[in-house]
C-alpha cells in the first residue's frame, strides 16, 4: 500500500478520535480494526438555529450594507495574508508543473558548426552536424508519480489557504464594522445618560441653594456628572480607535472613509442564522484550514514515498538521432599539385544506452532522508489533528455565545422596554406636576442604561454568528483562482499509517 492512501486512512483514526469526545455517542474502533466508524451524532454546545441552511458564501449579503461589503472587498484586496496566500498557490503551480515535467522524457537538441585546416598541406574542412538526444527514467516504483501526487497537494492546500486567508479578512472587517456600529449606537445613550446626570447635578445646586439640600448631595450629583462624562469621552475614543483600525485594514484615507461612515450611518444589522448541520463531518468538507492540514499529510506520506524510492535502483534509456556533414578541399602538397574537395552526409540514430544505478554505500544518508520523511508526516498528522480540535472548539464557543445572547435577549427587550415606558410615564407626569424633574432625570438614566445592555447585546451576537461563520470555514466562493476540491473525511483507519 502506498504511502498517500495511507495517509488518507490515518487522517480518520484522528478524525475519529478528536470528534468522539463531543458526541453523544459514538463507535470507538480498536487498533486492530480496518473499518469504517460513524462520526459524532451531533454538537455538544446547543445549536442556535431553526433548521434553515444558509448560503455560506453570500452570506455578507445579508447585512444590506454596500458600505460593509466595499471595505471587505477592499480589506481583502490590501491584505498581506491574502497576497501572500496567492504568492503560495503561484508557487506551488510552478512546482506541480515541475513535478509533470519530470514523469516525461527530457529531450534536448545540439548543433556544431566548425572550419580548420586539418594537416600540413593546408587542408581545409568544414564540419556540421545537429542532433536530438532524449533520455527517460523508467518510473518503476513510483517515485515521480510520488512527488506529482505530493506537488499537487499542496497545490490544492495552497488554495485553500488563500481561501482561509479571504475568510478571516472578512471576519475581521466585519466584526470591527458591527463594533463601530455598536459604539456609535452606546456613545448616543451615554450622551443621553451624561446630559441627564449634569441636569440632576444642576436641578441638585439650585435646591442647594434655596436651602433644600445639603452641599454634598451637589457634590455627589456633580462626582456623578463628571464620571459620566468620562465614560462617554472613553466611548468616543474607542470609536476612534476602531476607525483607525478599520483605516488599516483597508487602507483608505481616513477622511473618505469617515465620510462614508456618516453618510450610511444606521443600525447594527442582524444576519441570517446560520444552521449548523448535526454531523460535524459537514464542517471538515467546507473548512479551508482543515483542507489544507489535510493535504499537508498527502503531500508529507507522497514525501515518504519518493525518499524511499530514492533507495531503490534507477533506470534511465537514453536515445539520439542527428545528421552530420562534411566538406573539405585545398590546394597544396608537391608540386602544387591540386587536392580534390571532398563533401559527405550522413545521419546517425542510437537507442540506449540502458543505464541501470543503484546506491550501495552512502553513509545512512538515504535511511536518514527516510526517517525525516517519516518525521515530517507524522508532524503533519498531529497539525492535522489540532486543527480538528481548533476547528471543534471555535464552532462549539460560537455556539455557546449564540445561546447565551438568545437567553439574555428576550430579558434584555423586556428591560429596556419597561424603561422606556417608565420613562414616558415620568414625562407625562411630570409635564402634569405629578413629578418633579429629579424623577424624569432618573428615568431617563434608567432607560439609557437598559439601551445600553440591549445594544451590547446585539453587538455580541452579531459577533458570535460573524464566528460561526468563520468557524464553519464561510463556503467556497465562485471567484478562486482554480476551483477547489472539497475535503472529505475519510470512512476508515489502519494500523500502519506511519510505515
Amino acid at each position: 500500500m502506498s504511502a498517500v492512501p495511507v495517509a488518507r486512512l490515518a487522517l480518520s483514526a484522528i478524525v475519529l478520535a478528536l470528534l468522539g469526545g463531543c458526541a453523544s455517542s459514538s463507535h470507538t474502533p480498536t487498533p486492530s480494526q480496518d473499518a469504517a466508524a460513524t462520526l459524532p451524532a451531533q454538537w455538544y454546545a446547543p445549536v442556535s438555529h431553526h433548521g434553515e441552511l444558509s448560503d455560506l458564501t453570500g452570506w455578507w449579503a445579508q447585512f444590506h450594507d454596500p458600505l460593509l461589503d466595499r471595505l471587505i472587498a477592499d480589506a481583502q484586496h490590501v491584505s498581506p495574508t491574502v497576497s501572500t496566500a496567492r504568492l503560495r498557490i503561484e508557487q506551488s503551480r510552478a512546482a506541480r508543473a515541475a513535478a509533470d515535467a519530470d514523469r516525461l522524457p527530457q529531450i534536448d537538441a545540439s548543433a556544431n558548426v566548425q572550419r580548420g585546416v586539418y594537416d600540413s598541406r593546408g587542408v581545409t574542412a568544414s564540419s556540421a552536424n545537429g542532433s536530438i538526444t532524449a533520455s527517460w527514467e523508467l518510473d518503476l516504483f513510483g517515485s515521480n508519480a510520488a512527488a506529482r501526487e505530493g506537488a499537487e497537494a499542496r497545490f490544492a492546500g495552497a488554495q485553500a489557504l488563500w481561501h482561509d486567508a479571504r475568510i478571516s479578512v472578512a471576519a475581521e472587517v466585519a466584526t470591527q464594522y458591527t463594533a463601530l456600529r455598536a459604539c456609535e449606537a452606546a456613545s448616543a445613550q451615554w450622551q443621553v445618560d451624561a446630559d441627564s446626570r449634569a441636569e440632576t447635578a444642576r436641578l441638585t445646586g439650585l435646591t442647594r441653594r434655596a436651602g433644600f439640600d445639603a452641599p454634598v448631595r451637589e457634590s455627589l450629583a456633580r462626582a456623578a456628572a463628571a464620571q459620566t462624562h468620562a465614560q462617554l469621552v472613553a466611548q468616543r475614543a474607542q470609536c476612534e480607535s476602531i476607525v483607525k483600525a478599520l483605516v488599516a485594514l483597508t487602507a483608505q484615507s481616513e477622511p473618505a472613509l469617515r465620510e462614508a461612515l456618516v453618510a450610511s450611518r444606521g443600525v447594527i444589522a442582524q444576519p441570517r442564522e446560520i444552521a449548523v448541520p448535526a454531523l460535524p463531518g459537514a464542517l471538515l468538507q467546507q473548512r479551508p484550514d482543515l483542507a489544507s492540514a489535510e493535504r499537508d499529510v498527502l503531500a508529507a506520506a507522497a514525501n515518504v514515498t519518493e525518499v524511499r524510492v530514492d533507495r531503490l535502483p534507477r533506470i534511465r534509456l537514453n536515445g539520439s538521432v542527428g545528421a552530420t556533414r562534411y566538406q573539405g578541399g585545398g590546394f597544396g602538397g608537391i608540386g602544387g599539385a591540386g587536392i580534390p574537395s571532398i563533401d559527405g552526409s550522413g545521419s546517425t540514430w542510437s537507442i540506449g544506452p540502458l543505464s541501470v544505478s543503484m546506491p550501495i554505500f552512502d553513509g545512512g544518508l538515504r535511511a536518514a532522508k527516510v526517517e525525516s520523511a517519516r518525521a515530517g508526516l507524522t508532524h503533519a498528522q498531529t497539525q492535522y489533528a489540532a486543527a480538528v480540535r481548533r476547528a471543534v472548539e471555535d464552532v462549539e464557543q460560537a455556539l455557546v455565545s449564540l445561546q447565551g445572547t438568545a437567553d439574555r435577549q428576550a430579558d434584555a427587550e423586556i428591560a429596556a422596554n419597561g424603561y422606556a415606558e417608565s420613562l414616558r410615564a415620568t414625562d407625562a407626569r411630570c409635564r402634569g406636576g405629578l413629578a418633579n424633574g429629579f424623577d424624569l432625570e432618573d428615568a431617563r438614566r434608567a432607560s439609557a442604561q437598559a439601551q445600553l445592555a440591549v445594544i451590547d447585546l446585539k453587538r455580541e451576537r452579531v459577533t458570535a454568528w460573524i464566528s460561526l461563520y468563520r468557524a464553519l470555514g464561510g463556503g467556497w466562493g465562485a471567484s478562486s483562482p482554480d476551483a477547489p476540491v472539497a475535503t472529505a473525511a475519510p470512512a476508515a483507519m489502519t494500523a500502519n499509517a506511519a510505515r
